[in-house]
This record gives structure tokens, C-alpha cells and sequence, in this order.
């Protein structure tokens, strides 16, 4: 029997030690495999994120792309762009107010402006402190003579965009703004805070092209403090020896250059550019230039017009403000293709081609005109602008002085879904294709789109009437097209038949159509544009002689567009009487044949009465000068015009 003092012992007991010791070994492998797993699994993946927090990399900008006119004229480029900078921990704390005072001497920045700063970034006594942005060369060089007085006073180069013909092309060009933040979330990978983008025109539309890819150095980084970007005396930037707290900097041997961005050659010719804007001085309107058998863009003028450096270069903020915020007529849109009038008698183009292209007519169909017209004797009259009428006429005579009762026959015959099949086979009412953003598309009206206009309204005013096509047929009622479109239109009529797809960038190239346009059709719309710039005697006197240049075989057509009716104008007895925004365009459309390369132009000046007496001058101006650059005498009247 044991004896009674023997220590007792629970049933289990070694189940238990047993069950502890598994748990406790148990326990240690999970540990030794969790340390296993993290020293030598994960070892790269737990290494690059202790580099990362050793290291930090900083960028270097790069350039972006040069843009080149025709003849690789620069019309954009980068300029290396100083910012006077202050490093208040290179500065003597007994100093501050000598440098401050003797900043504002220099450069005009108030010295309690400039303590501010310094009081602002006390904790990081090593930042750079901006002081002055994008200096003069007068400044920077005034600031240099003086650096034994200024310590911890030094300039920054950074690269800036620079438009070298400044308003002249600015529409086309676009401009440069600072990204934001819904941009920012869509282009995180690409793009950082603070950036700029393509705003617009060419540098909107080739963003992806002309920007290049920034460098970055990787530098020696700390719980705190950011490295600060320095230049030498060429621009090149470099890391500081520290950063914005003072620890040293150390760079880690990895850099990568940025890489500029492409270059970009464009089809502008910018002293033609220059000239179409030069004569739409103190006029809202467009000139538009094109290589008739290319589509290539020669000149898009555009008034009133912006310089894109104002969004880039020191000061301007009221101008900038003032531009963004700017009510009609805008600087910002170019009333080339970002803007729709009605064509007026420059559609009648559109008419006669198709009219001969589907039999309705032929050579020697007339119709009669005398001076006015009606559907039917309970219907109101349709006037011809020469009130007189202009008697029995062809469709050469139609073109040349402009019959409207003539197409007021013809677009009845025609009928409102012919009219729109050809209008936008010509180029009306549909996009052109050019390499610019937010091109407008215009408008020929139809059946569908009156009924979907008026899909609330009662059933009669969903319907399409003859009135309708009436007023169509001289481009009238609710049609709409853009400079563009029509210059598009002129050029398939010069080039044998092609509708051209307009382009800026030189290596998109010619794109044209299948013909759209027969031998006979082609024969009299241009037999009828040539008559209608013919001075008379012994032919008749066309309504656009005013573009006339002896020894030129030049197409024209006038057109001039209404936008208020008769009721509101006609009590007024001098054209010049009429409000401004109660005058007709002015419309004129031209085309050269017998010169290398062939063109074809539109010109429209806003509210500008009449095509004839506006337009085609300006027309015959853009035709000689383009021809007949060369010669001194024109040249320097040009140039006098521009600048």
C-alpha cells in the first residue's frame, strides 16, 4: 500500500504535458516557418520595400515637341523658363532682412513678402522657397551680379512651351493647361499633379505625341525632407547635397535622361496664316486655305484669335481669366470648324451639281425668273435678290448671278431627301475628318430631323413642307455648315470630282474619296463659278467680279446669308443702319485651276452684308498673295498688314 505522505497524482496528467508539449512545438515551427517564409520567400519582395523607403526617386522634366509649319518653320518650341529661388538654411539667420530688402531692390518682390515665406517654411529651412516665377533676362542677370550679397539666393531653369508667331495660328496650335483631377485619375500612370496638358487645337489632339517622357534621379531618402532639384549654368538639373531639412543627400547611381517628345510637322503655311488674319483685322470671321487636290490645310484663319503663350508666361492671369470666361464671339473657338452659318447662295454649288448629277436638269434646262416666286396663288412670295428678275436663265447663268427663283425650281424637283444625300456627299452637314478636336458637324435639315425636333408638338409641325425645301434650296432656313465644310465642297469642284479629307499633320496625308461627280456636272458648275468672277464686256458682269486677277482662271460664288427677316431690316434706309447682329453674313467661296498647287478658299465675315462687296475682295487678296509672294512690293505690304 503507498504510504500516506506520497504526493498524489490526477488522472491525465501526462495527457495534458503531452497535449502542452505538441502545442508548444506545434507553435515554435509556425514561427521558425513564418521567419522562413518572410527571410527567405519574401526576402526580394520585403528588400525593394525597404529600398523604397531608403530611396527616393525625383523627376526630371522633359521637353516637349517641336511643332514645324511648312518649310519646317518652328511655330512651337521649348525656352529654357529661370525662377528666382530662395534656400533659407543657406542664409545666415542675421541676414534674412538684408537678402529680402535686397530682393525687392532688384526684382520688385516686397521684402514683407518675401519674410513671409521664410516664416511659412521655417520648419523646412532647406526647401526651396519660390520667390520670383519665369524672370527676365534683365532680372535673373541683375539678381547673378549680386550673389556675393545674396546667399541661398539661386535660379532654377526648367523648360517652357514658347509659340514664336504668338496670336498668328494660335487657335490651331491650341495651348497648354494644367491638368486636373478627374484627368489625374483617368492618367495616374502618366502624368503627376501639377502637370501640363494639350488644351485644344494641335497640342490637344497630338498630346500623346508631343509629350515627352520624364527622367528621374534616385537619391538617398529619410524619414522626412524632400530632395531639392537644382541647375547648373546650362540647365542641366542635378539633385542639392540636401534635402529640404538639411540631411545630406546622396544620389544612388541609378538616372534616367527624360526623352524629349516627337516633333511634329504640320501642312500650315504661316505666312499665308498670317496674311488671312492680317485681313480679317476688326472682323469675326474665317478664312480657310486648302490644297485642293490634297486636302492639305494651308491657312485656317480665324478672328478674333488668342496668343497661347499667355496661358505659359509670367503674368496674364487676368488675360487668361479673361479669354476662359470671354462671352461670343470667343477667342478660344475657331469659327473655321468649331462654328455653323447658314450657307446662303454658296449651297446653290451644292444644288446645281446635283440637280445635273440626277437628270433633273441638263445644260440647256431654263427656268424663268421674274424677280419673285410662289408654290401656289393662296402661298406666300419667295423674292429673287434682284427684284427685276433675271429673265429666262440656264445653270451656268443661275451661278453666275446668283438666280435664286432658278433653284427655288430646282430644289422642288430636286426634293428635300435628294438635297441631303448630296449635301453630305459633298461635305456638308457631316464631319470633314480634320485632325482637330471638336469639329462641328452643321446641319442640312431633313424629314427626320424636323420630325424629331418637333416630336411634342402637334403633327403639322412635324411634317416637312414644300416651303421647307423652298427655303433649303438657297441655303436658307435651318441649314448650317462651317467654313470648313465648304472649302471642302470648293476643293471637290477644282480637283475633278473628289471630296478631300482635310488634314494638318503631314503624316496622315491625302485621303480622297471615290469621284463623286461626272464629266457634264462638273463641266457647268465650273463653267458657272468661272462666269460669276467674269468682268464684263463684253460677258455680263458675274455677282463675284470683285474676285477677279487678270491672267487667273479663278471659280467663285457669293453668298449672302440672312439671319433676320426682311420685316426686321427693311424700314432701315442705309445698309449701315442695321444692327450688327441683324446683318447677313458674308460668304465667298473660290477656287483656282490654272496654277500648282491648286486651292480652294472659303471666306466668311460675320454680320458682314454682302459677299459680294466683303468677301470675294478678300478672296482675290489670299489668291494673289499666295501665287505672288515672292514678288518685294506685295511681300512688304503683306508683312505691313501683320505686323
Amino acid at each position: 500500500m503507498p504510504k500516506n505522505d506520497e504526493p498524489r497524482r490526477y488522472e491525465g496528467v501526462e495527457n495534458r504535458v503531452q497535449f502542452t508539449a505538441v502545442v508548444i512545438t506545434l507553435a515554435f515551427l509556425i514561427l521558425v516557418g513564418q521567419l522562413w517564409h518572410l527571410q527567405v520567400v519574401e526576402q526580394g519582395l520585403y528588400r525593394a520595400m525597404a529600398e523604397d523607403q531608403r530611396v527616393w526617386p525625383k523627376r526630371l522634366k522633359s521637353d516637349r515637341g517641336i511643332i514645324y509649319g511648312r518649310g519646317d518653320v518652328v511655330l512651337a518650341d521649348n525656352r529654357p523658363s529661370a525662377d528666382i529661388v530662395m534656400v533659407p538654411g543657406d542664409i545666415p539667420a542675421d541676414m534674412h532682412e538684408h537678402v529680402a530688402a535686397t530682393l525687392d531692390r532688384l526684382i520688385g518682390v516686397p521684402k514683407e513678402e518675401i519674410l513671409e515665406r521664410i516664416h511659412q517654411h521655417r520648419g523646412e529651412p532647406f526647401t526651396q522657397i519660390p520667390i520670383k516665377r519665369d524672370v527676365t533676362r534683365y532680372d535673373r542677370v541683375r539678381v547673378e551680379e549680386q550673389t556675393f550679397d545674396l546667399p541661398g539666393v539661386l535660379t532654377v531653369v526648367h523648360p517652357q512651351r514658347r509659340y514664336r508667331y504668338g496670336k498668328i495660328g494660335g487657335q490651331l496650335l491650341g495651348y497648354l493647361g494644367e491638368i486636373n483631377k478627374v484627368e489625374l485619375a483617368r492618367l495616374r500612370d502618366e502624368y503627376n499633379m501639377g502637370d501640363l496638358i494639350g488644351r485644344g487645337g494641335l497640342e490637344q489632339m497630338y498630346e500623346s505625341h508631343l509629350r515627352g517622357h520624364d527622367g528621374y534621379v534616385v537619391v538617398t531618402k529619410y524619414a522626412s525632407g524632400r530632395p531639392q532639384l537644382r541647375t547648373d549654368r546650362l540647365g542641366r538639373p542635378y539633385i542639392a547635397e540636401r534635402d529640404s531639412l538639411g540631411h545630406t543627400l546622396e544620389e544612388e547611381g541609378r538616372r534616367v535622361e527624360p526623352t524629349t517628345g516627337n516633333p511634329l510637322y504640320i501642312t500650315l503655311d504661316i505666312e499665308l496664316q498670317a496674311y488671312c488674319e492680317a485681313l480679317l483685322q476688326g472682323e469675326v470671321g474665317s478664312i480657310v486655305v486648302l490644297e485642293a487636290d490634297t486636302g492639305a490645310v494651308l491657312a485656317m484663319a480665324s478672328t478674333p484669335t488668342y496668343d497661347p503663350g499667355v496661358f505659359v508666361n509670367r503674368g496674364h492671369s487676368e488675360e487668361r481669366l479673361g479669354l476662359l470666361t470671354a462671352p461670343k464671339p470667343n477667342p478660344m473657338f475657331s469659327r473655321s470648324y468649331r462654328e455653323v452659318y447658314p450657307p446662303g447662295s454658296i449651297y446653290k454649288i451644292v444644288m446645281a451639281a446635283a440637280a445635273l448629277e440626277e437628270g433633273i436638269i441638263s445644260a440647256h434646262s431654263t427656268h424663268y425668273c421674274p424677280g419673285r416666286f410662289r408654290l401656289s396663288p393662296t402661298t406666300r412670295w419667295w423674292h429673287c435678290w434682284r427684284r427685276s428678275g433675271h429673265g429666262h436663265v440656264d445653270v451656268d447663268d443661275a451661278l453666275a448671278f446668283s438666280c435664286d427663283v432658278f433653284f427655288y425650281n430646282v430644289g422642288l424637283d430636286l426634293g428635300v431627301d435628294k438635297i441631303v444625300e448630296w449635301s453630305n456627299k459633298m461635305g456638308l452637314g457631316v464631319h470633314t475628318g480634320i485632325d482637330l478636336p471638336g469639329e462641328i458637324t452643321g446641319l442640312i435639315p431633313s424629314r427626320d430631323w424636323k420630325r424629331e425636333l418637333n416630336k411634342d408638338k402637334p403633327v403639322w409641325e412635324q411634317n416637312w413642307y414644300p416651303g421647307d425645301t423652298v427655303n433649303l434650296s438657297i441655303g436658307q432656313g435651318s441649314a448650317g455648315t462651317t467654313p470648313l465644310q465648304n472649302a471642302v465642297m470648293m476643293a471637290l469642284i477644282v480637283n475633278g470630282g473628289y471630296r478631300v479629307r482635310p488634314y494638318l499633320n503631314e503624316a496622315i496625308g491625302p485621303e480622297l474619296s471615290e469621284r463623286i461627280l461626272g464629266d457634264m456636272a462638273l463641266k457647268h458648275v465650273i463653267d458657272g463659278l468661272r462666269l460669276c468672277v467674269t468682268k464684263g464686256p463684253p460677258a455680263p458682269t458675274g455677282t463675284g467680279h470683285a474676285a477677279y486677277i487678270k491672267g487667273y482662271d479663278i471659280l467663285g460664288k457669293t453668298g449672302t446669308a440672312q439671319v433676320a427677316s426682311l420685316e426686321q431690316t427693311q424700314h432701315y434706309k442705309e445698309v449701315d443702319d442695321i444692327p450688327y447682329n441683324l446683318r447677313h453674313h458674308a460668304w465667298f467661296v473660290a477656287g483656282v485651276m490654272d496654277k500648282e498647287p491648286k486651292i480652294a478658299l472659303c471666306v466668311l465675315v460675320e454680320h458682314g452684308h454682302q459677299g459680294s462687296s466683303v468677301a470675294a475682295p478678300l478672296a482675290r487678296d489670299v489668291i494673289e498673295f499666295f501665287y505672288e509672294r515672292n514678288e518685294a512690293p506685295l511681300m512688304a505690304q503683306a508683312m505691313e498688314k501683320v505686323y
